[in-house]
């Protein structure tokens, strides 16, 4: 890939760190978006690396309240089960995408069509759900029992489809297990750290042989522009769904997916 042009890299960083975080599907987003721009990776390493952006940036803006969490984990009982709530929801994903790895990223992730469909059904439920009448019975994720958090761990397996969203598979979850809407995201957040470098792991093993450094530039190019736009949505998506709800990306899955069904008819 490394005659493939920095504006390619540089659209594709911006599309991973924008959607990274939100209900949207990340991996539609950049498989479409790679799809339609003629942008190959062998392997698909170009997503997996500068997916590390994306991992950083939530680190980062999150460094004070894991710094505090660590600090309390020997005198705090609610610190000490906040983390196992955390393991216990990523230990589903962890098994099954071990397991399931080579199929969903040979298979799956080569199926645009699947993709886009995927992104429709997936808004029309993120539409419905967010339009319940729901009442929260947790507003905190440091009340969230192991209990809940295992169910919402369940949910985020869907994600191994493309185009379902990991962070909407979680988040609708949680929302029909009785979480309000701000800590359904914050959760999500917290539950992406050891979900994502589990999975950035495993592709950069996976896919060793085919890393070049000849394709430096365009890693380096998108990296950068996925941590930054993953810095600004993590910063910013709270408020938001605190104010807006999940309606919005719901509709926003729905208009991607039809787009992109009519330009596989159109385009190929």
């Amino acid at each position: 890939m490394a005659d493939q042009s920095i504006i390619s890299a540089l659209v594709l960083g911006l599309i991973e760190g924008l959607t990274e975080f939100i209900p949207v599907s990340s991996t539609a987003h950049v498989l479409l978006a790679g799809h339609f721009l003629g942008f190959k990776s062998p392997g698909n390493t170009f997503a997996v690396l500068i997916q590390l952006g994306a991992i950083l940036a939530i680190l980062l803006v999150y460094f004070q309240k894991l710094l505090s969490i660590a600090l309390a984990l020997p005198t705090s009982v609610k610190a000490r089960r906040f983390v196992l709530s955390v393991l216990v929801a990523f230990l589903p994903a962890a098994l099954i995408g071990a397991a399931a790895h080579d199929f969903i990223k040979t298979v799956l992730f080569e199926t645009p069509m699947l993709i886009c469909v995927v992104l429709i059904v997936g808004g029309v439920i993120l539409y419905v759900i967010d339009q319940l009448p729901l009442k929260p019975r947790y507003t905190d994720v440091f009340d969230y029992p192991p209990s809940l958090a295992l169910k919402i761990g369940l949910f985020q397996c869907l994600a191994m489809i493309p185009g379902t969203s990991r962070s909407g598979a979680t988040i609708a979850g949680a929302l029909l297990m009785g979480t309000d809407k701000r800590s359904a995201a914050e959760f999500s957040f917290f539950l992406a750290m050891p979900t994502m470098v589990g999975a950035f792991t495993l592709d950069l093993y996976k896919n060793r042989d085919a890393l070049s450094f000849d394709d430096i530039s365009l890693i380096a190019v998108g990296f950068i522009a996925a941590f930054v736009a993953g810095i600004f949505v993590v910063r910013s998506l709270l408020d938001f769904v605190s104010q807006r709800g999940f309606t919005p990306f719901a509709i926003w899955r729905i208009v991607v997916g039809t787009a992109g069904l009519m330009g596989l008819w159109l385009l190929g």
